[in-house]
C-alpha cells in the first residue's frame, strides 16, 4: 500500500476559520452524537475505589497519577522502590501518569511553549510555507488521515522529525520566531534523555533487563522521535466537536507538555472520560501501542481525546518516542509463557504507522485488530 501524495480535498486551516468570527462551526467538524464531549461524565471513574461515585467532591478531584521522580536518584532504597512501584501501578492500571522532578529545565519547557504559540500567531502566508502532505506529515497541517469527506478535528498542528538525526532537517522547521530552532533542538535533547529514563523504569518493572525496551527501540542513537505541536483554536460550539478524536498513540511512548493554562486532554476510564488536570512543570507520559505489543499487553495504550474551549486557544507539545521504523516489534520472549502466549504478530513500526495514517484516529481499533492477524 502506497502513501497518498496529496490531501484528498482542500485543507481547512482551523485557526483562520476560528479567527473569522463565525458563530457556528461548519458541518465538516460536527461529530456524531456518540462522540461529542459530555461534561456530566468527564470525571466519573469506573470502580476506582470510591464508595459512592455520586460523591461529587471525589469525582471532581480525580486525576491521573502524579509521580515525583526525585527519589529514584537518591540513596534511600525504600523510597526508590516505592517510586518504582508507583510507576508500575500507573502503567498497569492507567497507561497515563504525570512526572515531576524529571530533569528537564522548567524555563526550557516554558520557552518551548512560547515559541510555538508565537509561530501559530504568525501571518498565514508565513505558516503556509511549511504546509505538509500525507507522505510524511512533516510541516504545518490541519488534518490526520486521508479519507475523503471525513469529519475533521478542530485543530492545526506542526509535525517534525527529531530522531534519528539523519531525518532531522532544521530547514523544514519554522524560521520564525528566530529562537524556535535553537529552543526546540535543546528541548528535544532533554526530552529524549527523559524518555530513555522512563523506558528503563518500565523495563525494570516488567522484570526485564534495564535496557530491554531501549534496545527493542533500536538503541539510543537509532530510536525514532518526532514532535507534534498542537494548536487548538477557541471554538464557538465546543460541545459539538473535538480538538483531537479518540485514539491510542501508535508509537512507543508519548511525552506531552500540556498547556499551562487551559486543560483539554481527556483519558478514557471504563465507559467515561476523565479530564486531566495538568500539574505545573510536569510532563504527561502515556503508553503507546508498540509498548503494548512488546509487553504482551501487560501495559496497555489507552484511548484519549482532546476537547476544545469556547474562550481560549490551547497549545501542547506531544513528543513521540518510537522504535526505529524498520525493526520488527513483537512480544518480549521473556513475557511469553504457555499461559500467556504472544498476542501480536511481528510488525515493523513503519507498517503499523502507514495503516494509522491511512485511517486517521479511530480509538483502539488498530492495535486490537492485530490480534486477529496472528
Amino acid at each position: 500500500m502506497m502513501a497518498c501524495q496529496e490531501w484528498p480535498e482542500p485543507v481547512i486551516r482551523v485557526q483562520s476559520l476560528a479567527e473569522s468570527g463565525i458563530n457556528s462551526i461548519p458541518e465538516r467538524f460536527i461529530k456524531p452524537q456518540s462522540q461529542r464531549p459530555k461534561t456530566e461524565s468527564n470525571f466519573v471513574p469506573q470502580k476506582q475505589g470510591f464508595d459512592d461515585v455520586n460523591d461529587v467532591e471525589n469525582i471532581n478531584n480525580i486525576n491521573i497519577p502524579v509521580i515525583d521522580l526525585q527519589d529514584l536518584y537518591g540513596e534511600d532504597k525504600n523510597l526508590k522502590e516505592q517510586t518504582l512501584k508507583r510507576v508500575s501501578e500507573a502503567c498497569r492500571e492507567w497507561g497515563f501518569f504525570q512526572v515531576l522532578n524529571h530533569g528537564v529545565n522548567h524555563d526550557l519547557m516554558k520557552s518551548a511553549r512560547e515559541v510555538w504559540r508565537e509561530f501559530f500567531h504568525q501571518p498565514i502566508e508565513v505558516k503556509e510555507k511549511y504546509a505538509n502532505s500525507p507522505i510524511t506529515y512533516e510541516g504545518y497541517g490541519s488534518r490526520l488521515g486521508i479519507k475523503k469527506g471525513a469529519i475533521l478535528d478542530w485543530s492545526d498542528y506542526f509535525f517534525l522529525h527529531y530522531m534519528p538525526s539523519s531525518l532531522r532537517d532544521q530547514e523544514k522547521w519554522p524560521a520564525f520566531p528566530n529562537s524556535l530552532r535553537d529552543v526546540i533542538n535543546e528541548y528535544g535533547e532533554e526530552v529524549v534523555k527523559l524518555g530513555g529514563r522512563i523506558l528503563e523504569l518500565m523495563s525494570m518493572n516488567l522484570g526485564l533487563k534495564e535496557d530491554f525496551l531501549m534496545n527493542s527501540f533500536g538503541g539510543e542513537s537509532e530510536i525514532g522521535a518526532c514532535l507534534r505541536v498542537n494548536f487548538y483554536p477557541k471554538c464557538p460550539q465546543p460541545d459539538l466537536t473535538l480538538g483531537l478524536s479518540s485514539h491510542s498513540d501508535p508509537g512507543g511512548m508519548t511525552i506531552l507538555l500540556p498547556d499551562e493554562y487551559v486543560s483539554g486532554l481527556q483519558v478514557r476510564r471504563g465507559e467515561h472520560w476523565i479530564t486531566v488536570k495538568p500539574v505545573p512543570n510536569a510532563f504527561i507520559i502515556n503508553i503507546g501501542d508498540q509498548i503494548q505489543v512488546l509487553s504482551n499487553a501487560i501495559y496497555k495504550s489507552i484511548e484519549h481525546r482532546v476537547i476544545v474551549n469556547s474562550n481560549k486557544d490551547r497549545v501542547s507539545l506531544a513528543f513521540f518516542y518510537n522504535p526505529r521504523s524498520d525493526l520488527l516489534i513483537q512480544p518480549a520472549k521473556e513475557l511469553v509463557t504457555e499461559d500467556s502466549p504472544p498476542l501480536y504478530p511481528p510488525m515493523t513500526f513503519d507498517e503499523y504507522r502507514l495503516y494509522i495514517r491511512t485511517k486517521g484516529p479511530c480509538g483502539k481499533s488498530q492495535v486490537e485488530s492485530l490480534t486477529s492477524q496472528k
